[in-house]
């Protein structure tokens, strides 16, 4: 495994400094507003290459940044995402361009239409004399055109997987599905091998994690040939600032985030009949593998610890639970039975929206300032942003242990790491910390202080400028 690597050989850096084109078409990405978990394509990928875009027209010798995703011009969408340009900052911006119809669809539909994908990216760089240096893919179908495009351009190119289609099919398999029936929807075939042909090309593998280089990109035949990077992602420190912030003299909160506040606490407020009461938060997508439904019986058996503490389950965003996919219309409808199985009306919060940008860290700063505990339960995590994002506000974390957490939480020393399929190991991960305050006191402390020290973007900065040239 090539953990390291060396410069690549790009076209040289351009007057004015790099252009980098940042690839990532499916799913619903603007800059604002971000609507992560209203589908399975909404998740954390959108608002990783949104951030990334952001901080990388922030850093020195960065000329330009275009994010390049997909055109929807969809009734059923917002029409922000109908807009071909979207400004993001003085030198960074989304670019939207056509894809297969004006109509949203899932990813892997998008597959066929990839050539004219392609075709349209090179068309936008012509028309408007905008050529990158640096093309970075992200996913398989980011990737296809990625590469594509600096094989025509002589532009370095650079792969990100996020997940990866041998591990999916993997698990679906183990879960019994029909192994004809997943390819028809999923198109692992043409997935996989866009990833082993990204993994062999690539100048550069930006991993966020070395556990997602060992058992992801491992079980690819190019894993060994790979230029890997490991460099986690960081994150906007002023949104995810510690809970105590909000105290101090002179900290002022905006007008945005006290709203905010007070939303998030009515939204709660009326699931639970004690709202006070410390706070045990998950937040993530209606996923199976998410294992919310194994959180919520683990809680649900344990009298002792819904005694100490609410439950508080942010399962993406909904509108009507019948329209969803299925697989989200059963995790849900499944959280609603465990609701009634075990009687927790009162005690569980389920709240159908929230807004990621405002509402997101208010909820963190929440339940610390409620000795509260974050948990992500799901059974394996590739990355997991929430954690930092939590950390980052002073509130500890239980997590499985399986997957990039091991990372996080080895880095930061801000919590317990645990195996998600073990109900018991979850009930006392989560006693732990909501019955002992000098260990909760120490978890928030290590918390807010290690994320400054591991996870900030600048670290992607060095990598994108060396790519340059320099």
């Amino acid at each position: 495994m090539n953990v390291q690597t060396e410069a690549a050989s790009g076209s040289p850096r351009q007057a004015g400094g790099l252009k980098v084109a940042l690839v990532s078409i499916h799913g619903l990405i603007r800059g604002t507003e971000l609507e992560l978990g209203r589908n399975a394509d909404t998740g954390g990928q959108t608002k990783y290459v949104v951030q990334l875009t952001e901080a990388l027209a922030d850093c020195d010798g960065i000329g330009s940044v275009r994010l390049f995703t997909r055109l929807i011009d969809d009734p059923d969408h917002s029409a922000d995402y109908a807009q071909p340009l979207e400004p993001l900052r003085d030198k960074a911006s989304i670019v939207r361009l056509a894809c297969g119809g004006p109509l949203y669809v899932r990813k892997e539909e998008l597959y066929p239409h990839l050539d004219e994908y392609l075709d349209n990216f090179l068309a936008w760089c012509e028309e408007n004399d905008w050529w990158p240096d640096v093309i970075h893919g992200h996913y398989a179908d980011g990737a296809r055109v990625a590469l594509d495009a600096a094989g025509r351009s002589g532009a370095t190119f650079m792969f990100t997987g996020h997940s990866l289609g041998r591990n999916k099919r993997k698990v679906l398999l183990e879960a019994g599905e029909d192994a004809a029936t997943i390819e028809e929807r999923y198109s692992f075939d043409e997935r996989i091998a866009i990833e082993e042909k990204a993994l062999k090309e690539a100048q550069v593998v930006v991993a966020s994690t070395s556990y997602e280089i060992e058992t992801g990109y491992e079980t690819y035949e190019n894993s060994a040939v790979a230029r890997y990077r490991v460099l986690a992602p960081g994150i906007d420190l002023e949104q995810f600032h510690p809970y105590y912030y909000d105290e101090e003299p002179g900290f002022s909160r905006s007008e945005e985030q006290m709203q905010a506040a007070n939303r998030m606490r009515h939204e709660i407020g009326r699931f639970l009949t004690t709202p006070d009461r410390p706070m045990i938060l998950a937040i993530s997508r209606p996923d199976r593998r998410k294992n919310i439904a194994g959180l919520v019986e683990a809680y649900g058996r344990d009298a002792e610890l819904r005694e100490l503490a609410n439950l508080v389950i942010f399962a993406g965003v909904r509108r009507d639970i019948e329209k969803m996919d299925d697989n989200e219309r059963e995790v849900l409808t499944e959280l609603l039975l465990l609701m009634d199985r075990f009687d927790l009306y009162g005690r569980l919060a389920l709240p159908k929206k929230h807004d990621p940008d405002t509402d997101i860290p208010e909820l963190y700063r929440m339940a610390a300032r409620q000795q509260g505990v974050f948990i992500n339960p799901a059974l394996v995590e590739n990355f997991g942003l929430t954690i930092i994002e939590a950390a980052a506000c002073g509130l500890p974390v239980v997590s499985t242990g399986f997957g990039g957490p091991s990372d996080i939480i080895g880095n930061l020393n801000n919590g317990v790491l645990i195996d998600s399929s073990d109900r018991q190991q979850i009930v006392s991960a989560l006693k732990r910390l909501l019955t002992s305050r000098e260990y909760w006191q120490e978890c928030s402390d290590n918390g807010v202080m290690g994320v400054r020290e591991h996870y900030v973007w600048s670290n992607h900065c060095s990598l994108y400028t060396g790519l340059g040239g320099q």
